[in-house]
This record gives C-alpha cells, sequence and structure tokens, in this order.
C-alpha cells in the first residue's frame, strides 16, 4: 500500500526514485571517510591542533586586555577554548586506539 507523500514509508513508495542525498547523509559520508583514513585523520587532528593553538595565542597576546574588561566575555572565551582543547584530546585519543586496531588487523 502506497502512502501519501509526507507520511511513513520507503522513498520508492513515495515515488522518489532518484533522491539526492540530504546535507545529514552527506556529512556522515564525509566524517566516516575522515575518521576511516589515516592519513586524512591526521591531517584534520594537525590543523584542528593549529586551531586550538591559534585561539588560545589570541587569548593570551592580541586579546587580553579585551578579554579582561568583561568576567563574561572572559569566560566564554576560555570555555571555549577548553573546549576545543578537550575535543582535540578526544580526537587524539580516537585516532591512537584506530591506529592500534588497525595494527592489530594487519597482524593477523
Amino acid at each position: 500500500m502506497a502512502f501519501p507523500l509526507g507520511v511513513g514509508g520507503k522513498s520508492s513508495e513515495l515515488g522518489c526514485v532518484n533522491q539526492t542525498p540530504s546535507d545529514w547523509d552527506s556529512s556522515k559520508g564525509i566524517a566516516k571517510a575522515i575518521l576511516h583514513n589515516r592519513t586524512a585523520r591526521r591531517k584534520y587532528l594537525a590543523g584542528f591542533l593549529l586551531v586550538t593553538l591559534g585561539w588560545m595565542s589570541c587569548g593570551l597576546w592580541f586579546l587580553d586586555g579585551w578579554l579582561a574588561d568583561s568576567i563574561w566575555r572572559f569566560l566564554v572565551w576560555w570555555g571555549a577554548c577548553g573546549l576545543l582543547s578537550i575535543v582535540l584530546i578526544m580526537f587524539a585519543i580516537y585516532d591512537a586506539l584506530m591506529t592500534i586496531r588497525e595494527e592489530k588487523s594487519r597482524k593477523r
């Protein structure tokens, strides 16, 4: 039984044969390509490290007076810096675990 457009069912039932992937599907594909390729993963990790270090450097040397003027600016800036650092550490741990997994599977 075919449902009217917008009420459940598969895309072929809805009459959408050649449906282009959504932004979410495209983003998942890009993330999968980056996370499963060691070279790409390392390039993005290095780039993210440079962005995080640049963010910290700007806060320490160039924007220190502006950040000192308001406690909220200070908290938001350094909170974002901490969040970037946590994401960077998690990405590095993921890279290390994936490298171990790849090497173990290569030995077998």
